[in-house]
């Protein structure tokens, strides 16, 4: 959607015209809109919104973040809990361009953010003036909206076709570009919610003869498998998913931003797929006869060599997004719409199934993935400490009904594969563009989404020093978020591809690393060191414990490996458990 178009809007919410700025008219929106949270930076071009928001403290929580691409990051993490839209605030310039990366995470993982920043007045545009640069040109790429305001009465209008486009259908980022000269101008204020936009249809309409004969073909299937992404969870379906595999009977799996939608322990799920997914998912993915995936999008990490992806079964697409069907993946059979509505509608049309021999394959290469991998990483017998047996640990005081958000690496697969998960909207992490930095910014932004869940941020020491300065938002709004840093002193994912494909060549992996437990103090964050074993539980649940911020180094061994894994370009049944 370009920013050039005509604007059409259906409204409802008239408010009386009063005349006001560019500024309060923001901040009026802001309000209209029902955010209560939103995270910046101040700066010149955006100075008079600031100052506008200095008189709503009581109704505007600003969490001044460190860096902007933090305040993209919390925004993240707020809409992946709350299900509300993120909202994150720059100015022009650096400020703007540091925005970048958090919204290019947000698009490709469809997580709903409206970004506003400020701009040199229009009179200087194009000029090179102080701190501007091109942001529309700049972030078109990576948004699926944006506009730039020279005109305050734009404001109302273009503002509440942002938030109605970052939340409606699949969600995704939105970026208005509002220039100074605008934010002081005076107009006549009045806002209208914005309820449809001509030529952007967000859902499209659900088709019952493609619903009918997916159910046909799952009645008739006799080893078919779910693999199910974020799409369940966006779509606010869970218990019309959780329904549709119980009554089913298929064998269910995940994608990484896909799990939590049922619970871990759901005895018809059966684990992650893709790289360094579950042993039996991904091997039977190449032996099921229909495929049926609902909310996900084939992305590489998942289906491997696509030359060899499932040929040999029926493929049903269950998807919001007409682009994702058939893109990778050819769908013999596309249901089209919002999951609540699409699973809703198969429901009845099934036939109760229970698929016992089918099922008992999964628990065969589960058994064999346990024996060779899994007992090892979550109760392991050698000297070293394993990031398993933390994520276990977290487990064991969790009970489960922790969120945890991780970072990207070899962590993040771990807490991937072993987090239990009792609840919906409970793994944040950074899947399509697997951004590290992510998680200490984005577990400040989930436990002001769900302050009432346990939050723990898993990072490694590779992506923790990418935005440790966050620690500074931490000490300032005394967040309880609790930080475990996975230290191996290396940057591990990487260090285990030069192990495995560059012949232990390690350029440029090694940490050498500070004292992290002296900067966490440093901040006024309670703070422990552990790297033996007989240490470790006492020291998660002290954590889990503890009623502020916590920050917990644990030592792990420095070379091991993630395993099962899938090599690039390899077939999902070519999957390594050593």
């Amino acid at each position: 959607m370009g920013n050039t178009q005509t604007i059409k809007l259906q409204d409802t919410a008239v408010e009386a015209t009063q005349r006001l700025t560019g500024k309060e008219a923001i901040i009026k929106c802001l309000l209209a809109e029902g955010v209560d949270t939103l995270y910046g930076y101040p700066g010149g071009a955006i100075m008079p919104v600031y100052d506008e928001l200095y008189k709503y403290q009581d109704k505007l929580h600003h969490v001044l973040t460190r860096h902007e691409q933090g305040a993209t990051h919390a925004a993240q993490g707020y809409a992946r809990v709350s299900g509300k839209v993120g909202v994150a605030i720059a100015t022009s310039g650096p400020g703007a361009t540091n925005l970048i990366t958090g919204i290019a995470d947000a698009q490709i993982d469809s997580t709903p953010m409206v970004c506003i920043t400020g701009q040199v007045a229009s009179h200087l545009l194009g000029s090179d003036a102080f701190q501007e640069t091109d942001i529309i040109g700049i972030s078109t790429p990576v948004t699926k909206w944006n506009y730039q305001i020279t005109k305050a009465s734009e404001i109302p209008e273009v503002l509440a076709k942002a938030f109605y486009i970052a939340k409606s259908g699949r969600p995704g980022p939105v970026l208005i570009d509002i220039t100074k000269d605008a934010q002081f101008e005076e107009f006549d204020f009045a806002y209208k919610k914005c309820k449809a936009v001509r030529s952007y249809k967000p859902v499209p309409k659900l088709n019952p003869d493609s619903v009918k004969a997916a159910a046909d073909l799952i009645n008739n299937a006799k080893k078919p498998m779910i693999v199910w992404g974020q799409g369940v969870i966006l779509g606010k379906a869970e218990e019309e998913f959780k329904a549709v595999v119980e009554k089913s009977g298929v064998p269910a799996a995940w994608t990484i931003l896909g799990v939590s939608a049922i619970p871990t322990d759901h005895p018809l799920n059966v684990g992650m797929v893709g790289m360094h997914g579950n042993y039996g998912p991904n091997v039977l993915t190449n032996e099921c006869d229909v495929l049926i995936a609902i909310g996900m999008r084939f992305d590489d990490r998942v289906t491997g060599n696509l030359e060899t992806y499932a040929k040999q079964a029926k493929v049903i697409h269950f998807e919001i997004d007409p682009a994702e069907v058939n893109k990778n993946v050819e769908a013999d059979i596309a249901v089209l719409g919002n999951s609540k509505e699409t699973l809703a509608a198969l429901l009845p049309l099934l036939e109760e199934k229970q698929h016992t021999d089918w099922h008992n394959r999964f628990k065969e290469l589960y058994q064999i993935e346990y024996d060779k991998i899994i007992k090892n990483d979550i109760t392991p017998e050698k000297e070293g400490l394993t990031m398993g047996e933390v994520l276990e640990g977290i487990n064991k005081v969790s009970k489960g009904d922790a969120v945890i958000v991780s970072d990207v690496g070899q962590h993040q697969m771990i807490a991937c594969r072993y987090a239990k998960f009792n609840k919906s909207k409970s793994n944040v992490t950074s899947g399509g563009l697997g951004t590290m930095g992510f998680a200490l910014p984005a577990a400040i932004g989930a436990k002001m989404g769900a302050p009432n869940r346990p939050v723990v941020a898993i990072i490694g020491d590779g992506g923790y020093q990418m935005t440790i300065q966050e620690l500074g938002t931490i000490f300032q709004t005394k967040v309880p978020v609790k930080i475990v840093v996975l230290n191996n002193d290396f940057l591990g994912m990487v260090r285990q591809w030069q192990q495995l494909f560059f012949d232990r060549r390690y350029a440029s992996t090694e940490l050498i690393n500070p004292d992290f437990v002296a900067i966490a103090k440093g901040y006024f964050i309670e703070a422990k060191s552990v790297s033996k074993r007989e240490d470790l539980a006492g020291a998660i649940s002290e954590m889990l414990a503890a009623e502020g911020p916590y920050f917990l180094e644990v030592k792990v061994e420095k070379e091991d490996n993630v395993f099962p894994m899938i090599p690039t370009g390899a077939s999902v049944s070519d999957i390594r458990l050593e």
